[in-house]
């Protein structure tokens, strides 16, 4: 992957050289230190010019400004200080990083006029400026070429009232930040390169910031019984892994909080198999799980005052000659059984077992599901929220609020037994598709036959997790998406 930019932190003073970027709310006035920066006021002249008024991330840009020796002065708008949340803050990072384009040393002076950031402000502009700067060009021989990009990393000191308070809000910041990284790096890795297996070792990695890892096996998985998940895996010459994560931050005796991940490396859609078009996206078929992974980093590498589990089953879905076909029946490690109609929904049949062997084993204070599950939650919801399902008011009510805080929003959709009548079948005690109708929603109710009565959501991301549109803080085919979404859970919720 491309180098991390170096953040840093530091007093006000004004900026001998390099790229300097000033912070402006709407209404164009600077505040005194950035102001400092220019001397001549040549970005008054420029507001003039292109009638800039601060709106948020809008950009202004002099280059070798009168006045000084600085190689490039941007100012950055804020928008409206009454409307500065977290999710704005981050979008003004990745407006800078954006505005360094390939300046190696920025200053960043965060002294906005009305307003005086707070330390967990600033870290989190510095947030916003690493996950922008994520480029994935690991496949990349003429980087440079291609991509407009020096391989040096740049180094941005951002200036505010309290940089070593700011420094501490960093470190938790960047902790998060690496999570993201972390899923996004999965997402986008090519399965040729990234099979169940070498996930796994990337799963396992995790014991390096204290995480417990265990890998299951295909022996011990048909001794558990998880006749679901191994019938997906079944078609594959590469053996399925399951990865168990377990971060004990918490007290001794509480229960754990749990984070389930469908990881399908790759989904040719089995026997019953996909268009040619576009399969080749199919290799993020493992967004659920590669955001497992990213929040189990993320709350480990901050040392988060929580128990918190994290399960992610891995198989490729292929046709091979002994794949599973439309019309078998397979038994479930609950003793449910489940008859195949279509191949291609298998995400289910790999969380199916997962959330019963979570539920069965660790007794979790809830279980929320990560899964690319359904097309159809993209036909509802497009790709600026995930779909959440859940039977419990409460914890859709905190996801939902966790997503307005990080701008990893959500959109809760019903269940109901009228729904749950669709995946009747005569020949089993469930079937894994219902049909059309409802795609998503018969594939929730589907998974909720998989949970009794621990809190429960269900989180589709098929929309959120690869292919999404470029923001200011992604700009890359996989976004990270739900590790700050559930970070935050954790955080304002679950922590002692």
């Amino acid at each position: 992957m491309t180098e991390r930019p170096t953040v840093a932190f530091a007093k006000f003073s004004t900026p001998k050289k390099g790229t300097v970027v000033v912070l402006v709310p709407e209404g164009g006035k600077l505040g005194s230190h950035a102001s400092d920066a220019d001397p001549v006021s040549v970005l008054g002249r420029a507001f003039s010019a292109v009638d800039f008024t601060g709106k948020l991330v809008s950009t202004v840009e002099v280059l070798a400004p009168q006045g000084s020796e600085y190689d490039r002065l941007t100012a950055i708008g804020v928008g409206k200080l009454e409307d500065l949340n977290e999710e704005a803050w981050l979008k003004i990072g990745g407006a800078v990083a954006a505005a360094a384009k390939k300046a190696s040393d920025v200053t960043v002076i965060v002294d906005i006029a009305g307003h005086e950031a707070s330390p967990k402000e600033a870290a989190s502009i510095g947030l916003g400026v690493m996950l922008r700067s994520y480029i994935f060009d690991k496949y990349k021989t003429r980087k440079d070429e291609d991509n407009g990009k020096t391989s040096k990393s740049a180094r941005f000191t951002i200036q505010c009232a309290d940089p070593s308070a700011a420094r501490k809000a960093w470190a938790s910041a960047e902790a998060i930040g690496e999570g993201v990284l972390t899923a996004r790096d999965l997402v986008n890795e090519p399965a040729n390169i990234l099979g169940p297996v070498e996930f796994a070792e990337k799963a396992k990695e995790l014991e390096k910031l204290g995480v417990k890892v265990e890998i299951l096996g295909e022996k011990e998985m048909k001794k558990l019984g998880m006749g679901a998940l191994l019938g997906v895996a079944q078609g594959s010459v590469r053996p399925p892994r399951m990865a168990v994560m377990q971060w004990n931050g918490g007290k001794s005796k509480e229960k754990p909080v749990a984070f389930i991940g469908k990881g399908v490396v790759f989904d040719t859609g089995g026997i019953s198999i996909k268009p040619a078009g576009g399969m080749e996206d199919m290799k993020g078929d493992m967004g659920g799980a590669a955001a497992v992974v990213g929040v189990m980093h993320a709350l480990a590498a901050r040392k988060a005052k929580a128990n918190a589990l994290g399960i992610i089953g891995l198989v490729e879905n292929m046709p091979d000659g002994n794949a599973q076909r439309p019309g078998d029946i397979v038994t479930s490690m609950s003793g449910q059984t489940i008859e195949v109609i279509n191949t291609d929904a298998e995400g289910r049949l790999v969380l199916a077992d997962l959330l019963w062997y979570c539920n069965d084993k660790y007794k979790p204070q809830f279980m929320i599901n990560l899964a690319t599950l359904t097309g159809a939650v993209i036909v509802a919801l497009g790709h600026h929220h995930a779909g959440l399902f859940s039977n419990s008011d409460e914890l859709a009510e905190r996801l939902s609020a966790s997503g307005k805080v990080t701008g990893e929003k959500v959109w809760r959709l019903p269940l109901g037994k009228e729904y749950d009548k669709l995946i009747d079948t005569k020949n089993a005690d469930m079937k894994n598709t219902g049909g059309r109708a409802a795609g998503s929603i018969t594939a929730a109710q589907f998974l909720q036959r998989f949970v009794k009565d621990t809190p429960w959501a269900h989180l589709d991301v098929a929309g959120t997790a690869m292919a999404s549109p470029a923001t200011e803080i992604s700009q890359g085919w996989a976004s990270g998406y739900g590790v700050r979404l559930l970070d935050r859970l954790v955080a304002d919720h679950y922590e002692g």
